[in-house]
């Protein structure tokens, strides 16, 4: 059984807060010469590598029995049973962009699973937070998923392929289904605040193909202690590791949406 960790989550929220403030004093002065490219539409700059190496370290001090799994490959040490799962700076192409739509996204993971997940919403300052069995909230207020039921009342977020072009023939085949039954579909580009979107009520559903851990280990418990419903597209739970994830706010919607992403 996973040990009690929401002693460690104000610690975590207040180095969120730190790192995210001085991501969002970079801003101003940050310049597209900047830019590194990983690989096609995969970017990076200094702002995701120090931001990175600013939550390693400080969170190694935190925790120093646990490891890392890093967007960016900084890590102390390796320790599947108990590591931290860290994403410096979701939404890169936003924030390259001056688009206010990016987080700092950090999960705790114990014997594979999500016991403590932080997301800052930078541009917003909204801090979403969640422990297991302790609920979620932003800026301290608790927060709870929609109650939804019928797709064609429901606001759903997703993911477009930006390198996994190799799926867009599935992605084409889901998206007209969700676009008639919907009231829309939305496309943020940052998987973790769309996870916290939903977990607050904004969004109904979300579902997106070809994500990492780092994309999604800090909101899944955050829509979990909400009361939202979470699987890969076939139903399974291993959804911060399995590349595929599909949450919903209610029982019917998570059937409906497995129902169309079943043309996958």
């Amino acid at each position: 059984m996973a040990k009690d960790f929401s002693y460690l989550l104000a610690r975590v929220i207040e180095l969120c807060k730190n790192v995210g403030t001085w991501i969002a004093q970079t801003r101003p002065e940050f310049s597209k010469e900047n830019i590194e490219i990983k690989e096609k539409n995969s970017l990076v700059s200094y702002v995701d590598r120090n931001a990175e190496e600013k939550l390693i370290d400080a969170l190694h001090k935190i925790l120093p029995e646990a490891g890392f799994l890093a967007e960016e490959g900084t890590f102390v040490k390796q320790n599947p049973e108990l590591q931290w799962i860290i994403d410096p700076l979701d939404g890169t192409t936003n924030f390259i962009h001056d688009l206010p739509m990016y987080a700092i996204s950090v999960g705790l993971e114990c014997e594979g699973k999500i016991v403590l997940g932080v997301v800052y919403d930078i541009p917003h300052d909204e801090m979403y937070y969640a422990a297991q069995g302790k609920g979620a909230f932003c800026n301290q207020t608790q927060i709870h998923v929609s109650n939804t039921q019928l797709i064609e009342d429901a606001l759903i977020a997703t993911g477009f392929p930006y390198t996994a072009f190799g799926y867009m023939k599935q992605y084409l085949n889901v998206f007209e289904p969700f676009m008639r039954q919907s009231r829309g579909i939305r496309r943020l580009g940052s998987a973790a605040l769309d996870l916290c979107y939903l977990a607050k009520g904004r969004f109904d559903g979300f579902f997106e193909y070809n994500l990492n851990p780092w994309d999604v280990a800090g909101g899944v418990i955050i829509i979990q202690e909400a009361g939202g419903i979470l699987s890969t597209f076939n139903n399974q739970d291993n959804y911060v590791h399995g590349h595929s994830i599909v949450g919903a706010c209610t029982s019917e919607l998570h059937q409906k949406m497995l129902q169309i992403l079943s043309l996958w």
